[in-house]
């Protein structure tokens, strides 16, 4: 068993998204600074501090409901990601990666909530 929702590669694969999203905001428009700048940082920072708020609550269900709240806040960050793309925010190359990550988590996720569902 782990001793730390830090061990959880999920959560360590949310955590380094959620420092990409914050280097690769640095590069937006000023005038986004209080629009999507903050938007997407706010997401993403929500996915894993809502894992590891789950983990931490010791309850099957609170652990999933926490779960599913990082996965809406994932949800968010891709939309916002493609937005910032569209608009010409971040290059190609460094979107693809950041999408590729975002789908990673989300796969990681999908899979952790399936399994805690199985168990309750």
């Amino acid at each position: 068993m782990l001793s730390s929702y830090k061990e959880l590669n999920v959560w360590k694969r949310a955590y380094a998204l959620c420092l990409s999203v914050y280097h690769a905001t640095k590069s937006y428009p000023k005038s986004e600074v209080y629009g999507l700048v903050s938007q997407v940082r706010r997401a993403a920072c929500s996915v894993p501090s809502n894992i590891a708020e789950g983990y931490g609550r010791h309850s099957t269900a609170d652990y999933i409901r926490s779960l599913r709240i990082a996965y809406g806040s994932l949800c968010e960050v891709e939309t916002q990601l493609m937005l910032a793309t569209d608009l010409k925010y971040i290059p190609a190359t460094e979107s693809r990666f950041l999408l590729e990550s975002v789908g990673d988590v989300e796969r990681m996720l999908q899979a952790l909530i399936r399994s805690l569902d199985k168990r309750a």
